[in-house]
């Protein structure tokens, strides 16, 4: 998460262009259709840009995603009905992991949800978001105000040298711990600024109006430690992070639970449910799930993409989700929902890929080690 997007199902429609567009192209950006808009996927190189981002900091363009505020009248209830979370634990100023799901308990998105002084604010996936305000619609009693910040843009600048670049600009935006965030002056500008993002380093979701975005990314892009960085190397950091990307590695057609997203079921809604798809989600807690979504290192160097299929010995046993070469190993690795009784660590399994089969091995997430800030 959230972040977690999927690619544009229909390549009919016009492309959006994102706030920063011209922005974009006037620093060379090789630009791809994504999620129902044109972006950026790289500049000067996937790899380099993954590498710059683990090692000082790198500014992504996530204008594309879902920005929505929810109000009125219990407005916490309402969405308690929807999303299976627990609001009375959520305080001014956090931010929490949480997932829509379907009346079967089939994931329709996963969100991040905060709560402001006199709304809940929802980030989420690019792809999803007008399903996902037609589903909230739907759902949310007719006087709570759903308000789409379709106005604003949404920037995320994420690696260990974030902070130092960001608090010369924000005074006082260190302070911050991982998944809160604060009300800021920024280019003499409003701003919210989450830390947070999707890359597995520490680092900032800055949202703000759309109009001074170039100015705000050209401010930061200035800093040495700052570089403008593409979808490409957002795709291989998240995967290193072991974080899972919507429409690929979870769907209508998976659960939470067999996805390892439990920890987007609080607590008290495990056991109480009363949300969308509760029986089949409580279930699946005590009863446990027939496959499970794991991480799989595979040896040699061809990478396993999604839709390979995953086998022990002769038996097809499951099938990759997310896959790609890891920068930061050297080596490839891959995401796959398998047979439950083939999840454990260590498990020798084999992808096939182009034909042949490859060694894999199932492996803990995440492959790089997350580096959150979470105070000192």
């Amino acid at each position: 998460m959230s972040d977690h997007d999927t690619d544009d199902q229909i390549e009919d429609l016009p492309l959006d262009a994102l706030p920063l567009d011209a922005w974009h192209r006037g620093r060379g950006a090789r630009m791809v259709p994504f999620a129902g808009y044109e972006m950026p996927i790289q500049y000067e190189g996937i790899v380099a840009e993954h590498n710059w981002t683990r090692e000082n900091a790198g500014l992504f363009d996530v204008s594309h995603m879902g920005q929505l505020l929810l109000s009125g009248p219990d407005c916490d209830a309402a969405v308690e009905a929807v999303l299976p979370i627990d609001l009375s634990t959520l305080k001014l100023g956090q931010q929490r992991y949480s997932l829509l799901l379907d009346e079967d308990g089939g994931v329709l998105d996963d969100l991040m949800i905060s709560r402001w002084p006199d709304a809940l604010y929802l980030v989420v996936n690019g792809a999803t978001k007008w399903d996902d305000i037609g589903t909230l619609r739907e759902a949310l009693p007719d006087d709570i105000t759903l308000n789409h910040l379709d106005e604003h843009a949404l920037l995320a600048l994420q690696g260990p040298k974030a902070a130092d670049a960001l608090a010369r600009h924000v005074p006082g935006v260190e302070a911050l711990t991982f998944m809160k965030f604060g009300k800021f002056k920024l280019a003499g500008h409003d701003v919210t600024i989450a830390r947070a993002g999707y890359t597995g380093e520490d680092g900032f979701e800055i949202s703000l109006p759309a109009a001074p975005a170039a100015e705000v990314a050209d401010l930061l892009c200035a800093e040495p430690e700052v570089k403008p960085i593409g979808l490409g190397a957002r795709d291989s950091l998240r995967l290193e992070a072991g974080l899972p990307l919507y429409g690929h590695d979870m769907s209508p057609e998976t659960s939470p639970i067999e996805a390892g997203l439990v920890f987007g079921i609080n607590k008290r809604r495990r056991t109480e449910g009363g949300f969308h798809g509760a029986d089949r989600i409580i279930r699946e807690i005590n009863e446990g799930t027939a496959r499970k979504w794991v991480g799989l290192c595979i040896e040699g160097r061809l990478p396993a993409r999604e839709g390979a299929e995953v086998f022990s010995g002769s038996d097809r046993i499951g099938t990759v989700t997310s896959g790609g070469f890891s920068p930061t190993l050297g080596a490839p690795i891959a995401m796959a929902y398998v047979a439950s009784q083939y999840a454990a660590t260590g498990t020798a399994l084999e992808v096939e890929v182009r034909g042949k089969r490859l060694a894999a091995t199932v492996s803990p997430t995440p492959f790089v080690p997350h580096r959150y800030f979470r105070g000192s």
